[in-house]
């Protein structure tokens, strides 16, 4: 079973089982807000490193054929291409552009927010440490009340008590900084994710108009200038796919 840093130690007598329930739920929604934050992060990175691969491998493609001999036969194919590949090349620099704009508003602020939970990881170790330190001196300061009151016993009574009211005062001080803190933590996300959400929208929306800019441009320039409907755009692919289908090399034999 592995550890898990966010996990607070058994319940103590020291503290009543329904206090130490409430902590134990603020940390477990902390915890779950780690694993979303580094899951969305570690989503947005694949998401950006994907579209660049698109933008790459789509550019490939037009330079493959505008370097082939059927572009190079072919003049007004080879205009068309060549009027796809310009669009593909500034799509390219459109791509390029919103990764680095959702890199510096998005995934770098949630990888600075992501930071932030090892400190609180350390700091429910460490009220975890003092709640053990507070109930062991609980233990001896009660054994020593028990004892027969001679003069050592006195002193090493009076001796447990200044450590349980160090260890009783150093468990609230952390205790309490933490009950106060980490539901303030969890809240403060919205404020927080909001602007860096919208900021991916907007770069969202603007490289998706510009792509239907520049293809919707090439498919005028390829069509001349002419509009075509969905129907009469499959009814030219089926043409075409007919005259290639009675070309004697797709006959079946």
């Amino acid at each position: 079973m592995s550890w898990n840093p966010f996990r607070s130690s058994p319940k103590k007598s020291v503290v009543t089982r329904a206090e130490e329930r409430e902590f134990e739920k603020e940390v477990k929604k902390l915890e779950e807000l780690d694993q979303v934050t580094k899951k969305l992060y570690k989503e947005l990175k694949r998401c950006t490193e994907a579209k660049q691969v698109v933008a790459k491998s789509e550019r490939k493609i037009t330079q493959d054929l505008l370097n082939s001999t059927l572009c190079q036969t072919d003049a007004e194919l080879k205009q068309q291409i060549g009027d796809w590949d310009r669009a593909v090349s500034k799509l390219e620099a459109c791509t390029i552009e919103m990764n680095n704009s959702v890199q510096k508003t998005v995934i770098e602020p949630l990888k600075k927010f992501s930071s932030i939970f090892p400190s609180v990881q350390t700091a429910v170790k460490k009220r975890d440490q003092a709640l053990q330190e507070y109930q062991k001196c609980q233990g001896k300061a009660d054994k020593y009340e028990e004892r027969e009151r001679t003069g050592i016993n006195r002193v090493k009574q009076e001796a447990a008590k200044k450590s349980l009211h160090a260890a009783r005062e150093e468990f609230m001080y952390r205790n309490f900084a933490l009950k106060e803190d980490m539901p303030k933590f969890r809240e403060s996300r919205v404020d927080y994710m909001q602007p860096c959400l919208e900021s991916l929208i907007n770069s969202q929306t603007t490289y998706n108009t510009e792509a239907f800019k520049l293809y919707s441009e090439t498919y005028f320039q390829m069509n001349g200038l002419m509009e075509i409907t969905k129907e009469e755009y499959n009814e030219r692919i089926q043409k075409n796919l007919t005259s290639i289908k009675k070309l004697s090399i797709t006959l079946d034999d």
